[in-house]
């Protein structure tokens, strides 16, 4: 009796209590050479750096063996490389959910790392309308200092007018893929190409993110897991320090119905807290992915916040980034409504499969600007049923070509200035070539008059 008791005790003991092994056998290729991987998860509180896990390494692999857990138990983990400026992300950059774990259902796993938040980018695409306006702008709220882009529409140098300005957070992946870690959001690109298309476009600020302070300076509350909560302090930044020096060294439209903020996940909501908060500031804000999952104060926070002026909120996510974050843009959509916003002046839109990363707000950035934007974008689209067309080279010299442009008998061109003077009258157009050296340097529209269709394209003499 003895015996089998003995027996039963031994099996039951083996049930009961399992064992982990874990090797990673495939890391990203930049990862240094000497870097020290660590587990954290919901086991050792989240900690990032925690030495007590920190995976030995071997030949090409890391390995780390965790204590017996009763079979059954779950658990929740991530990998990083000491801090959560290291953490691993998908192959594009992108977030990734927790990985899951339940002891009993093996002895060793072979996870693979994709990808780290500091991963490098891939060669200098910044326009040449992009430029550094300070490597090392003073913070006073926060005591620290970073580097801020500025992005300047091709009409800037050429003429006087003011401009309407966003700011915009994660100002390494906005302009640049040589200062990305994951791909960047191109809006130099798309602004430059809008322009191109007869729109008008903005400056564009972008601020650096603080790696290690960038949870901090993009949270107004802290989270048990994540920290944070200096947002206020980086709001007030923006507000009171980098908004009045753009005011002063750059011609700008300075007042809040042409001043807008935007950023994405902890950008969005760090923007979404801004233009609560200063709605004499700003009055347009564009939130992609927000994080409205890092604290529960920011319900309370919306509802605090009524509506004190007209205002324009994008809130924008991929349908790939978790039901419950999908559901608090609707949850968040009705806060607002209660706090005595308009339904004509929100937007709420989930893009079927798409994942939290820089390639899905980079694809609805164009359509965000549009829309927030729109009573500004005007250009050659003030003119009912006009139709775009390119020209180039954009900006001209002595002579434009009009792309995809075949004249028809009959066809007429006409080029004036911004205020509506022609100055360039072709009629039945043979050719798809403007000479347009007599042209002073300044904005011009060029307009094709083809049978009962209008195309229309703005370009720049210099």
């Amino acid at each position: 009796m003895k015996n089998l008791l003995l027996i039963i005790f031994i099996v039951t003991s083996f049930i009961v209590k399992a064992q982990l092994t874990i090797i990673i056998e495939s890391v990203p290729e930049s990862t240094p050479a000497d870097a020290d991987i660590f587990f954290a998860g919901n086991i050792n509180d989240w900690n990032p750096g925690d030495e007590a896990f920190k995976m030995t390494p071997a030949e090409n692999t890391w390995e780390l063996i965790l204590p017996a857990m009763d079979e059954g138990t779950e658990i929740q983990f991530k990998f990083t490389r000491g801090s959560w400026e290291t953490v691993e992300k998908g192959a594009n950059g992108e977030e990734i959910g927790n990985r899951t774990f339940t002891f009993g259902n093996g002895e060793t796993i072979n996870p693979i790392i994709l990808n780290w938040a500091d991963g490098s980018g891939g060669g200098i695409t910044a326009s040449e309308n992009v430029s550094i306006m300070s490597e090392d702008f003073y913070m006073p709220q926060l005591d620290r200092s970073r580097r801020i882009w500025i992005y300047l529409p091709p009409d800037y140098s050429i003429t006087a007018k003011s401009y309407p300005v966003l700011y915009m957070h994660d100002g390494q992946n906005l302009f640049d893929t040589e200062t990305s870690y994951a791909g960047e959001w191109e809006v130099d690109e798309t602004l430059d190409e809008l322009y191109n298309q007869s729109f008008n476009v903005p400056i564009v600020i972008g601020i650096d993110n603080g790696g290690t302070e960038r949870i901090n300076e993009y949270t107004p509350w802290s989270n048990s897991q994540y920290g944070g909560g200096d947002g206020d302090k980086y709001v007030e930044f923006i507000v009171e320090t980098l908004k009045p020096y753009v005011d002063d060294n750059y011609r700008t439209l300075d007042d809040r119905e042409n001043t807008a903020i935007m950023g994405s996940s902890l950008g969005g909501l760090i923007s979404h807290y801004a233009a609560l908060k200063y709605q004499d500031v700003f009055s347009k804000a564009g939130l992609f992915s927000p994080s409205y999952w890092f604290s529960d104060s920011v319900w309370i926070f919306t509802d605090n916040h009524p509506k004190q002026f007209d205002m324009r909120i994008y809130q924008m996510i991929g349908g790939n980034e978790g039901s419950q974050n999908v559901d608090n843009l609707s949850v968040m959509e009705d806060h607002l409504l209660n706090s005595g916003f308009d339904a004509n002046e929100l937007s709420n839109k989930t893009i079927p499969n798409g994942s939290h990363n820089e390639a899905l707000w980079r694809g609805d950035f164009e359509t965000a600007y549009k829309w927030l934007f729109q009573d500004y974008i005007g250009g050659i689209y003030d003119i009912p049923n006009i139709k775009s067309i390119r020209v180039s080279p954009n900006p001209a010299r002595n002579e434009i070509t009009i792309s995809d442009y075949s004249p028809r008998s009959g066809d007429s061109i006409v080029v004036t200035d911004i205020r509506g003077v022609e100055l360039i009258l072709i009629q039945n157009v043979v050719s798809n070539k403007v000479n347009t050296s007599g042209l002073k340097p300044g904005i011009y529209i060029l307009r094709i008059f083809s049978e009962n269709e209008v195309y229309g394209a703005k370009f720049v003499k210099n």
